[in-house]
């Protein structure tokens, strides 16, 4: 019997179950003839016996972990990968009980992938169980009985391997109907837990698919999935019910405390909390994420941040976000009952140690105060295909001033920040955590290496290099809105192809830089960078290398607004490497061309100006608005009105009545309400593909 199960292992593949250089060290002793000589069994075991006398059995149903070598190596060794190379290259193999004829000639390893139309989620508990063993599916189903959320891409011709995006980690199966080779990025201690989760995520995937429920974005053939939960909790013991139980309760009075304390900022406003509040937001911070509220927490985080900002009379502190973190509580808040899991943030371990990772660096950003700076560093995981964050702050002494090309020549990982940002990062010690940031240490010596990131941008997989923006913004599309999904690092990072760049411009107005190119696809997309002021030379930087005669791709934060394709841009590959434009040098003095005029969209403008109406609002307090502050509400009511946008223009008119007449107690679910519809509002609109030329509709 044929082991398809062998035929279907590619070296992308057995790379990931070894490393690369075992690979290519089996297949030099092949080429050199030190292979080995290959028989197969009545159970279909495949067998190899080495020149040098080392004896490797392959038995079925297992992983090459799990196979038999006489040299005694640990984990996956060179034999185990040169007999499945050898069986592989062999047009027939020859049984114990004689040998074929010799084969005519010697075929290549697989390198393609034949689809196959199967789901993980066939496989049941006890294959589970006897495949990675009790204690893994124990640990599973603690996780299980807690809940949790997963994002699973379902095998399709174009890209056949089946893989779940668990939390903090990622799982595919790339041979089907079969367990042993399951891939994952966690550690091996973590191995069998996360590949029940993945294969749990798969089965209710199923089960919601049969029954029509299934939230699926078809043209990637992805699926959102809440496995598990408080419903499952109830079937365990009495002793994990009372944790889980208690668990729960001290996170519903987490979540109650801040929205208590959100409450508090949005009656008196940002100016009355002092130092005392502070450390309350802290101490709930805190509580929320010993219960494993993390996307609550992290918000908590946030405006602990925005509220010090203030204090220290910072360029960070931001109306507008203030405002949104206020409502982001009260929506995840409301949400909660629905889905608590993927709302408030899973109870899955707060970070993830991972086994050897290859990370390409998309470029940096860099942020900061007069008193440090942070560069966030972002890397494509291209096995899990997904993006990660890498942050470093600094602080500075009294006086000290730091460009982003000072700050450049800082070293991470002994590397500069400049070579880390447009580098290869292969890393034995990485940490990811739930949000998808990471932390990477050097740990011992060559645990952690840094190379040029050279073409690595146009190897990367379709989740992640985007050739057709259109078709991607329609896969992700459906969405949950942004208030009440998980706050993940990066999330729309992507490294978009570019066929051609049209044109480049400047605002001065805006001090915006923008142009105009198109995918490979003909799709239109602008790319808008914002000029920073620690990073004076990036916008000159940026504009010569997207005026390269060979601009090749472009990273950035890839998102919908006024109806167009938006970039916010990260790098630039060109035909003479990445550029960094937060990392470039110069004084930003370089004349620029100016940019076209764009017509302004009505509704957003309508939208945007009630939104900042609400955020002066919250920053004053409802208990001391301004009077010019309650006729901004009015106004924007009218102008909501007059666009169309009637419901949202009651809100308004709602909370100006309610302040009006029993004060400001009473306007806070008014003010929630009228901030949720218009923050929820301006998404939906910023996500059609083109409402140019349509009338406004409320939303």
């Amino acid at each position: 019997m044929t082991r398809a199960d062998l035929r279907a292992l590619t070296p992308e593949t057995l790379a990931a179950l070894a490393n690369r250089g075992l690979v290519k060290r089996a297949e030099k002793d092949l080429a050199a003839g030190s292979g080995p000589e290959v028989t197969t069994t009545a159970d279909s075991a495949v067998h190899g016996t080495f020149p040098d006398g080392t004896k490797t059995v392959l038995p079925a149903g297992v992983g090459l972990d799990a196979a038999d070598c006489s040299c005694g190596a640990a984990g996956v060794c060179r034999h185990r990968l040169a007999l499945v190379l050898a069986y592989q290259r062999r047009p027939s193999t020859t049984t114990a009980d004689g040998p074929d004829e010799p084969p005519a000639s010697v075929q290549p390893a697989a390198t393609e992938r034949l689809f196959v139309d199967w789901s993980p989620g066939e496989f049941d508990d006890g294959t589970l169980t006897a495949s990675l063993g009790r204690p893994a599916l124990t640990a599973a189903r603690r996780v299980l009985d807690r809940g949790y959320t997963a994002r699973l891409h379902r095998a399709r011709p174009e890209d056949p391997i089946p893989r779940v995006e668990l939390p903090t980690c990622t799982v595919s199966f790339p041979v089907p109907h079969e367990l042993g080779y399951a891939l994952t990025d966690a550690v091996g201690a973590l191995r069998g837990e996360v590949v029940a989760l993945a294969v749990w995520a798969f089965r209710t995937a199923n089960t919601a698919d049969a029954g029509g429920m299934a939230d699926t974005a078809d043209t990637e053939q992805t699926t959102h999935v809440t496995v598990g939960g408080r419903t499952v909790a109830t079937a365990t013991a009495t002793s994990t019910t009372t944790t889980t139980t208690t668990s729960d309760a001290r996170g519903d009075d987490a979540l109650r405390t801040a929205l208590a304390l959100a409450d508090e900022l949005l009656l008196d406003g940002v100016q009355q909390a002092g130092p005392v509040f502070a450390a309350s937001l802290r101490r709930c911070h805190k509580a929320l994420t010993a219960a494993s509220r993390h996307w609550p927490a992290g918000a908590v985080a946030e405006l602990r941040e925005q509220v010090d900002a203030y204090a220290a009379r910072s360029a960070h502190y931001d109306p507008a976000r203030f405002a949104l973190l206020l409502t982001e509580l009260h929506a995840r808040h409301r949400a909660a009952e629905r889905d608590p899991v993927g709302v408030l943030g899973t109870k899955e371990a707060p970070t993830t140690p991972l086994r050897r990772v290859r990370l390409v660096a998309l470029g940096c950003r860099v942020s900061g105060t007069a008193r440090d700076r942070t560069a966030e560093t972002f890397f494509a995981h291209a096995d899990a295909g997904v993006t990660l964050v890498l942050r470093k702050r600094w602080e500075l002494t009294e006086g000290q001033e730091l460009t982003g090309h000072e700050l450049s020549a800082r070293r991470l990982l002994n590397s500069p920040l400049r070579a880390l940002a447009t580098a290869n990062v292969v890393s034995e010690h990485t940490a990811r955590a739930a949000d998808r940031t990471v932390t990477i240490s050097r740990g011992r010596i060559a645990a952690t290496s840094v190379t040029p990131v050279g073409s690595a941008w146009t190897e990367l997989p379709a989740t992640l290099l985007v050739r057709d923006v259109a078709a991607h913004l329609r896969a992700i599309g459906d969405r949950p809105p942004q208030l009440i999904r998980p706050r993940v690092a990066a999330e729309s990072v992507r490294v978009v192809a570019v066929a051609a760049v049209e044109s480049i411009g400047y605002d001065p107005a805006g001090q915006v830089l923008e142009a105009v190119l198109r995918d490979p696809a003909g799709n239109e997309v602008l790319v808008r960078a914002a000029y920073n002021p620690l990073c004076p030379g990036g916008l000159d930087a940026l504009a010569a290398a997207l005026g390269d005669e060979d601009v090749r791709c472009v990273s950035g934060m890839l998102t919908r607004a006024q109806g167009r394709v938006v970039l916010e841009p990260l790098a630039v590959l060109t035909s003479t490497g990445v550029v960094v434009p937060d990392l470039a040098p110069g004084d930003g003095t370089t004349a620029l061309a100016p940019a076209s005029p764009r017509r302004a969209d009505p509704i957003t403008t309508a939208l945007e100006s009630a939104l900042a109406a609400l955020a002066d609002a919250a920053h004053q307090g409802l208990r001391r608005l301004t009077a010019p502050a309650r006729t901004a509400v009015t106004d924007s009511a009218d102008r909501l009105h007059r666009t169309g946008l009637h419901t949202a223009a009651q809100h308004l008119r709602e909370l100006d009545a309610l302040l009006q007449r029993e004060g400001a107690i009473a306007a806070l679910p008014a003010w929630v309400n009228a901030s949720l519809h218009l923050a929820v509002s301006l998404e939906t609109h910023a996500s059609l593909a083109d409402h140019r030329s349509e009338q406004p509709t409320d939303h």
